[in-house]
């Protein structure tokens, strides 16, 4: 289907603030700490399945989901580095 444009009168208009967050709140690190666990293969298994669909890493998956559940059973607000998301995103 082709569109055709015409000079037809636009109506009311108005001008919408910019409401995207700066680039700067689109990066964000949080202190990390390494630790050594041992997961079952099943679990694994479904990450990595997940992560090759969604074209990310497994490692980042697994992080996210326990910094989610962290952060949802927790009393006091999740600390974060300097640079932190715009949105949080919370499991219910």
């Amino acid at each position: 289907m082709r569109i055709k444009y015409t000079n037809e009168p636009l109506g009311r208009l108005r001008v919408v603030r910019d409401f995207l967050p700066p680039p700067e709140d689109l990066v964000f690190r949080d202190e990390g700490v390494k630790v050594t666990i041992a997961l079952s293969k099943r679990s694994v298994d479904f990450f990595k399945g997940e992560a090759r669909k969604h074209n990310t890493q497994y490692q980042r998956m697994i992080r996210r989901l326990l910094d989610a559940y962290a952060e949802h059973h927790s009393r006091r607000p999740a600390t974060r580095s300097t640079r932190t998301r715009a949105k949080t995103v919370r499991v219910s």
